[in-house]
């Protein structure tokens, strides 16, 4: 067996489907086939189980997948390793996040990195869920996701950076507007809320905060990040309950007051990293650069 028959058993195990690998490596669905066959070979055992729509590992897949993602990320790491101890300050360093995550937690930090380390490359990738994140920490595609806490996920490390209270985001002339708080539990168990991405971390964090307060809130309208969910409130289109990012004052100014809501839990986000020891050194940087800014370090 070779490390590309590994490589090519990992990816198909993850995406169910001989074929959509296939279009990834820019093959066809044949070659796929043949590094899945020369595994059953070396084994002894098969290692797909065919589907009507797609293909599961077997138990011994599952073995072999477990194993092989294991070896091949720790491979990964350690050619990304030599490639620094060979180029000191250069190299990459990837990282998951979006705009929102940028423009409110790392736009110093970034601005300072790059001052301190201008051959080392940034990459800032957009990834659609926190499954995805810890996928991609997992096989070796990046080196840092900056997430919101939730459970512990097996193979990741997390590390809380800093708690987000929550605030109501509404319109400056809403009736809640001139509240120096609100109680969840009077004020919002009637009232439809602009309602964060239903499957996020942070969604399912604020309704069980609610729940703490034996509350459980309603929504009429639905957005994909938390800065949407505050321009629809500054507009008027309806209240939203979000964290409070940095860079937002609380009460607020202008049009949109952010109102606090001091019985919900805090949000707690932060790192997520395949193993922290095994931080190439560009990327631990660029991790701590982060924090400091955030708890307001100045090295």
């Amino acid at each position: 067996m070779t490390l590309d028959d590994l490589r090519v058993f990992v990816a198909v195990c993850r995406a169910g489907s001989l074929s959509s690998v296939a279009r990834e490596l820019g093959c066809t669905q044949s070659a796929v086939s043949q590094h899945v066959k020369r595994l059953e070979r070396e084994t002894g055992v098969a290692l797909l189980e065919r589907q009507p729509r797609g293909v599961v590992p077997t138990q011994a897949g599952r073995v072999l997948e477990a194993a092989a993602a294991e070896g091949i990320s720790g491979l990964d790491l350690a050619i990304r390793r030599l490639r620094d101890l060979v180029d000191g300050e250069s190299g990459f360093v990837r990282v998951a996040t979006g705009a929102t995550t940028v423009r409110h937690f790392m736009s110093e930090a970034v601005v300072a990195y790059r001052r301190r380390h201008p051959r080392v490359n940034l990459e800032f990738r957009t990834v659609s869920s926190g499954r995805g994140s810890f996928d991609a920490l997992a096989d070796g595609t990046l080196d840092l996701a900056w997430i919101t806490l939730g459970p512990p996920v097996r193979g990741i490390e997390q590390r809380p950076v800093v708690e987000l209270p929550w605030v109501l985001a509404v319109r400056a002339d809403d009736p809640l507007a001139r509240r120096p708080y609100v109680d969840v539990g009077a004020d919002l168990r009637d009232v439809r809320l602009i309602r964060l991405p239903p499957n996020s971390v942070s969604a399912a964090q604020l309704d069980a905060a609610c729940a703490e307060s034996g509350v459980r809130l309603a929504y009429d309208t639905s957005v994909a990040d938390w800065d949407t969910a505050l321009l629809l409130a500054e507009l008027g289109v309806g209240r939203a309950v979000v964290p409070a990012l940095p860079g937002l004052p609380v009460p607020g100014d202008g049009d949109l007051r952010l109102i606090p809501l001091p019985a919900l839990r805090p949000l707690p986000v932060g790192w997520a990293v395949r193993r922290w020891d095994a931080l190439s050194p560009p990327a631990r940087a660029f991790a701590d650069l982060v924090e400091d800014y955030r708890r307001g370090v100045r090295r």
